[in-house]
């Protein structure tokens, strides 16, 4: 009889196993598919744009960068036409260049003079309305 409680055991034992087998497998199965999936290039790229776009360092410098290449690229076209001469285009190119570093140095100052001058023209709004909701209540003796 002890033998047979011997082989019950051992198959109760190897039914656990493969059991336990079998859901690791599983397990394994879906971390190579999530592991394909993060590995697809629209997922990577995916996954720098929200790193890039959550790193408020980078947004800043990106938003500096943009500004201040996009102030030099159309103060170029502002002044330099298409048919200008060869001379008016280096001359383009230079003011280009110098509007470009000019707005860098100083983009904190840019965008805090832009910030302020949009507060203001809201802020002046939001009064305007406010005078116009509520009515005066100055008193004359």
């Amino acid at each position: 009889m002890g033998k047979r409680t011997a082989v019950a055991t051992l198959r109760e034992a190897i039914r656990l196993l493969e059991l336990q087998q079998n859901a690791e497998r599983e397990i394994l199965k879906e971390q190579i598919k999530e592991t394909y999936e993060s590995l697809k290039l629209i997922n990577l790229i995916k996954s720098s744009v929200n790193e890039i776009t959550s790193s408020v360092e980078l947004k800043g410098g990106f938003f500096e960068l943009a500004i201040s290449l996009l102030s030099g690229y159309l103060t170029k076209k502002v002044m330099v036409r298409a048919e200008s001469k060869s001379f008016v285009k280096i001359l383009g190119i230079l003011l280009q260049y110098g509007v470009t570093s000019l707005v860098a140095q100083n983009a904190q100052l840019i965008k805090n003079l832009f910030s302020n001058l949009v507060d203001t023209i809201f802020k002046t709004n939001k009064e305007k309305e406010t005078e116009s909701a509520s009515p005066s209540t100055e008193y004359t003796i």
